[in-house]
């Protein structure tokens, strides 16, 4: 069965930096979609970045956009959130998505598999 397991949340200063990281199993990795969203505390689901199956493109949300990085590893099943510059907004619950197709959108309904997610708190 399809499994998505996130790592490397916690709790980092502002202007800090965090690396995430999203174990990908039971399919086949290298011809779907990957992406990364984010839930704050009484806020609905925000997408943040998509990377295509083969890597060749990446989007992300305007408030991300030059901080940070998504990235993935065909050859270990993982996708790669790089964060930098980290803001107290953005602290919230990430979660890596499997897209239905091997191109990234933004519309939720484009992704069948969600992980259990990962805590993000930028806080001094």
């Amino acid at each position: 069965q399809v499994q998505l397991v996130e790592s490397g949340g916690g709790l980092a200063q502002p202007g800090g930096s965090l690396r995430l990281s999203c174990a990908a199993s039971g399919f086949t990795f290298n011809k779907y979609a990957m992406s990364w969203a984010r839930q704050a505390p009484g806020k609905g689901l925000e997408w943040v970045s998509g990377i295509y199956s083969d890597g060749s493109d990446t989007y992300y949300t305007a408030s991300v956009k030059g901080r940070f990085t998504i990235s993935r590893d065909n050859a270990k099943n993982t996708v790669y959130l790089q964060m930098n510059s980290l803001k107290p907004e953005d602290t919230a619950l990430y979660y890596c998505a499997k897209g239905r197709g091997h191109i990234a959108t933004m519309a939720p309904s484009e992704y069948d598999y969600w992980g259990q997610g990962t805590q993000v708190t930028v806080s001094s």
